[in-house]
């Protein structure tokens, strides 16, 4: 076993300050594989020539993401600080050796991690879910009573964490590219998860498209061609299911299922709900 692993993580975080540093002079960075969680802000930078603007917002407008660079070779670097909002960031970057030692240690690698850390400047963009806020909410803040060696354990097991996210997250995004079915799929699984998780909202097929990243019609013909029934039947018989659950669990009253159902009417929700399931909606209360 190779015992000569490099140094793995740098692991920092910037918050209310508009720029990394004052200093605006080019520099010299090491090849490495950069993640970069910008919470709010905007940053202006230049690699090799090549000219890097993210911009996360601020207030209101403030809508996080990740953002992943491979710096595959020793490059110039200068920092163009041209915004006046306050920064809150976590940076992590880890050596490109390390990247490397760890992929040619696997039997099992990941071609599009490899492909991706084989290509000079390679970057790649993606929204924060809830898991990687809270993960850099955590490296921004670790725990109070955390102190020495073991906040700077806290701090690298969450970098660990959300480095892995992201790659998980980077090699999805890759397969999506040259399968599009596997696109599709994943989109309509969004669709169903959102439903799922909103049914007691007003669902709207613009709002879905919206929230799930896709265009109205695009979102109808793949969740039909994945599930086999329409965004609004499922609405329809994941609401109707919640009415049966609550009749059946909780003796909810057939006013209060047809209003889980999304019906303004009992009658409208008993004609509904005997279509469905064959029997009248007071046979199924507890």
């Amino acid at each position: 076993m190779n015992l000569s692993i490099p140094q793995p993580l740098f692991v920092g975080t910037i918050e209310g300050v508009p720029a990394c540093t004052s200093d605006t002079d080019t520099q010299d960075i090491s090849a490495k594989f950069i993640v970069m969680v910008l919470l709010q802000g905007a940053q202006h930078f230049i690699v090799d020539d090549v000219p890097f603007r993210i911009d996360a917002g601020f207030g209101e407008t403030c809508a996080p993401f990740v953002f992943v660079l491979n710096v595959a070779r020793a490059s110039k670097l200068t920092f163009i600080n041209a915004s006046k909002v306050p920064l809150r960031k976590v940076m992590i970057s880890a050596p490109l050796s390390w990247m490397n030692w760890l992929i040619s240690a696997q039997s099992d690698g990941v071609p599009a991690l490899k492909e991706f850390l084989s290509t000079h400047l390679a970057h790649f963009r993606i929204d924060a879910s809830r898991h990687i806020l809270g993960l850099a909410e955590q490296l921004m803040h670790p725990p109070i009573g955390m102190q020495g060696e073991m906040r700077t354990l806290f701090r690298s097991s969450r970098a660990f964490d959300l480095m892995s996210l992201t790659c998980v997250d980077l090699a999805a995004h890759k397969a999506e590219r040259h399968s599009p079915h596997l696109s599709n799929a994943r989109q309509s699984e969004r669709v169903y998860n959102y439903i799922l998780a909103n049914l007691g909202e007003e669902l709207t097929i613009e709002t879905i498209a919206r929230e799930c990243g896709g265009s109205v019609s695009s979102i109808q013909r793949h969740f039909k061609e994945h599930y086999g029934v329409t965004v609004f039947e499922f609405i329809r018989r994941s609401r109707l299911e919640l009415a049966y659950d609550a009749l059946e669990r909780e003796g909810a009253t057939i006013g209060q299922a047809a209003h889980l159902a999304g019906y303004n009417t009992p009658s409208n929700f008993t004609t509904a709900f005997k279509k469905t399931y064959g029997v009248s909606p007071k046979y199924k209360r507890r």
